[in-house]
């Protein structure tokens, strides 16, 4: 939406937040019965979208609409219900409709939609109460492309009703109970390029059935029972998460020569899968193998074409960066976090990828050292994370009489390219970050730990382009927070964790910089529209998603620390020292490094902590 309006022409804008401006502003050109007929639809669409973010947006608006309007995105709006169904009903140019996590949406309110004939796509996603007797009032919809209908309430009956929607192209069955039968009764939709059954009861039976979908260029088979992948000539992009692949032989991957994206995370192999064997390797752009206990990496090898990989939580270490490196020409994406290398490993791999554009090093071994590396080897380079690992801020500088140690992160000036920055660390101090206000660069920047103080977040205020900041866990003081003045640019400011901040101060902030969402605990939550916009098309509920954590893989040395910081950070100071730094300009009474209390402590303390509060 905000890209349409910076699309536009002034004129275009102006009258655009004209017409939203507030609801009396919306009462007048509606009691003017103004027709919206002749406006372009990408203009109807962004006028609506408008309304609806500034809840402006009621039922009986919609009619003024229904002649213009082509896409209507209601994710997540909880007021969606038969009223507002029964005015969409009438809407005879609508070609899509979002109404995914919506949960007042059911059977019945359905019905108002099937006389729409123009209806091309519709999304269903995790409206729970839409069921079979749903599906029977979409079978009307006969010019149906796209529909996603993934963790409703459909069953196995229903599914069966969809072959009748022969212009399919695209089907979201993702948490359905589809079987084996299913896919027998749905060999009509011969469109279909995407096909989505994640955590259904297909099996490598029921899998043989998809190869009669000849056009499919998208599969999904995550957490079902399928060991092996149907070979379809056409396949584009292929997920089996959780899946435990039995045999993948060289003829029957031989088919797969189309096959650019790949995504096995948190799969299982038997020791014939794990040479991961591909005829045609080289048409893979991408691949994640992350939370996988593969040991071999040598399959990277000959992926020659590989823009985009994922190895977190494997077993990869600096013994098998080499198989990076000899495909890091191309790379793009690497995200090696939770993983056994270290700076060794960075300094091996950092020539080899001179395009590598992102880059996640988070919970490695990594040190400052590995800073210098990625500096002058990754000019490339946009969006880093070096979250929760050993680097400390600084290198102590090689000649034994210079005992002053030099500011690593200075370095990362010459990184001209970088953008987004993650450094969530328990023991990196103001001084170790000074230097990050000179990466005037930056538009994101994410920080996290109990040594940061008030002087951090005012050097950052003179980052020009930030956009999205974050000082989590920080001792910032409420005196310190009334100074602060955020760059123009500052649209997100995370505060969270930020223990002595009181109601007071946050609100204060909030009411002198209205253009910056602040998010901290005083804070109330964002929307449901706006949590639900990062949501997938399909997206699986936790209890699938969680993969278990890899075990005997040691953790950095600052892993104790880090757990630690999570607890009550008020209970590293007494009564005194509270109430002294509730209104202090600086955190003079912040502990050293290392001074961190023991359990004991903690738990003999804690009452005082709630008097305190």
């Amino acid at each position: 939406m905000e890209m349409e309006m910076e699309m536009a022409s002034p004129l275009v804008r102006l009258c655009l937040e004209q017409a939203c401006k507030s609801g009396d502003a919306v009462e007048r050109w509606r009691l003017q019965r103004r027709s919206l007929e002749r406006l372009p639809p990408h203009l109807a669409d962004a006028l609506l979208r408008h309304l609806l973010r500034r809840r402006l947006l009621f039922p009986s608006l919609l009619e003024v609409f229904k002649h213009s309007v082509e896409k209507i995105d209601l994710r997540g709006e909880s007021s969606i219900n038969a009223e507002w169904m029964a005015y969409i009903g009438g809407f005879v140019n609508l070609l899509s409709l979002n109404l995914s996590d919506c949960q007042r949406i059911n059977n019945s309110t359905l019905w108002p939609i099937t006389g729409l004939t123009s209806l091309t796509e519709l999304d269903l996603s995790r409206c729970s109460k839409v069921t079979d007797a749903g599906i029977k009032h979409l079978q009307s919809v006969a010019n149906l492309e796209k529909l996603w209908i993934s963790q409703t309430g459909v069953t196995e009956a229903g599914i069966s009703l969809l072959a009748s929607l022969k212009n399919l192209s695209l089907l979201d069955l993702g948490g359905l109970p589809v079987t084996d039968r299913n896919l027998t009764s749905l060999q009509g939709l011969t469109k279909l390029e995407y096909f989505d059954i994640w955590g259904s009861n297909v099996t490598n039976e029921g899998a043989v059935s998809i190869l009669k979908f000849s056009n499919l260029s998208f599969l999904n088979l995550s957490w079902t029972s399928v060991t092996q992948a149907p070979d379809i000539p056409h396949l584009e992009c292929l997920h089996m998460n959780k899946c435990a692949l039995l045999s993948i032989s060289e003829t029957h991957c031989s088919a797969l020569s189309s096959l650019k994206k790949l995504v096995l995370s948190g799969a299982t192999f038997s020791a014939e899968t794990e040479a991961f064997y591909f005829a045609s390797k080289s048409s893979i752009t991408y691949v994640d193998v992350s939370k996988t206990p593969i040991q071999n990496f040598s399959f990277l090898e000959t992926m020659t074409k590989l823009e985009h990989l994922d190895l977190s939580s494997t077993a990869f270490g600096d013994d098998s960066v080499e198989f990076v490196a000899c495909v890091g020409d191309t790379l793009r994406n690497l995200n090696v976090s939770d993983t056994k290398i270290t700076s060794t490993g960075v300094e091996i791999l950092s020539p080899h990828v001179p395009r590598l554009e992102t880059l996640s090093l988070s919970q490695t071994f990594v040190d400052d050292l590995s800073i210098l590396y990625i500096s002058t080897m990754m000019p490339c380079l946009k969006d880093l994370d070096l979250s929760m690992t050993s680097i400390k801020g600084f290198i102590q500088k090689q000649s034994p009489q210079e005992e002053e140690a030099e500011p690593s992160l200075a370095a990362l000036k010459s990184l001209t390219s970088l953008e987004t920055l993650s450094l969530e660390h328990p023991y990196l101090s103001d001084t170790a970050l000074s230097p990050l206000s000179s990466l005037t660069g930056l538009t994101h920047l994410s920080l996290k730990g109990p040594s940061l103080t008030d002087f951090t977040l005012h050097s950052l205020s003179s980052l020009p382009n930030i956009v999205s900041l974050g000082v989590r866990d920080a001792v910032l003081t409420n005196n310190g927070l009334e100074k602060f003045k955020p760059p123009l640019s500052l649209r997100t400011l995370d505060l969270k964790g930020c223990w002595l901040l009181t109601k007071d101060a946050i609100a204060g902030l909030c009411k002198r910089h209205p253009h910056v969402k602040v998010k901290h605990e005083f804070v109330q939550d964002s929307t449901s529209l706006d949590q639900n916009q990062l949501l997938p098309r399909s997206s699986p509920p936790q209890s699938f998603a969680k993969a278990s954590r890899r075990k005997n893989n040691p953790r950095p040395e600052t892993s104790a620390a880090i757990s630690r910081s999570s607890i009550d950070q008020r209970v590293k100071y007494n009564r005194e020292e509270l109430v002294a730094l509730q209104d202090s300009p600086l955190s003079r009474l912040l502990p050293r490094e290392g001074e961190f209390v023991s359990v004991p402590e903690i738990l003999a303390d804690f009452d005082s902590v709630i008097h305190l509060t």
